[in-house]
């Protein structure tokens, strides 16, 4: 790892998925291509997608940061720790803090499979881009599982499609961050 930071690419996904399952391979294999291509990998900085994301990251010698939020809690009451491969934990009082944050350090998107968290990060980072709250940045779809909500925003605002590209693999991702 340089002594200076690079510029980050948000991974965005699911906390549910597990080591050995499908969707954390994915998102290791995301957070591997992210940092081969010469970034360092931001997410939300807890288990599933996040952890495997900065694992894979990591292992490609590359850093994280999380972007964590005091407002989750586990089972017991106490506030949720990181993942233990959060190089940098930045705290956040509340979602749109943590979310708003996320978007504004990084310079780049990249969306795995997830659920209503998910969206609202898909969701977010889109309407920056297209209100331009934020100057364009490219949102990159891993697989298909977006495409349906994509194509239906799309039939009613097809110029919003310019800074959203569905990638098949984390070596596709890897090929587009390396592109001028």
């Amino acid at each position: 790892m340089s002594g200076h930071p690079r510029s980050l690419i948000a991974v965005f996904g699911d906390y549910s998925p597990k080591p050995g399952d499908p969707a954390y391979q994915t998102a290791y294999d995301v957070g591997r291509a992210v940092a081969s291509a010469g970034f360092d990998v931001c997410n939300g900085g807890y288990k599933g997608t996040m952890e495997a994301s900065a694992k894979g990251a990591q292992d490609a010698g590359g850093a994280t940061v999380g972007v964590t939020c005091r407002i989750f809690r586990n089972a017991a009451g106490e506030l949720s720790q990181p993942n233990a491969y959060i190089d940098r934990v930045l705290w956040q009082d509340d979602l749109m803090s943590r979310l708003d944050t996320m978007i504004r350090l990084c310079v780049g998107y990249v969306v795995l499979p997830g659920g209503t968290g998910t969206l609202c990060e898909l969701s977010l980072v889109w309407e920056y881009v297209c209100k331009g709250f934020i100057e364009p940045r490219p949102i990159y779809l891993v697989g298909d599982f977006w495409k349906p909500v994509i194509e239906t925003i799309l039939s009613v605002r097809t110029n919003h499609g310019e800074c959203v590209r569905f990638v098949g693999d984390g070596a596709e991702l890897s090929q587009l961050l390396r592109s001028p």
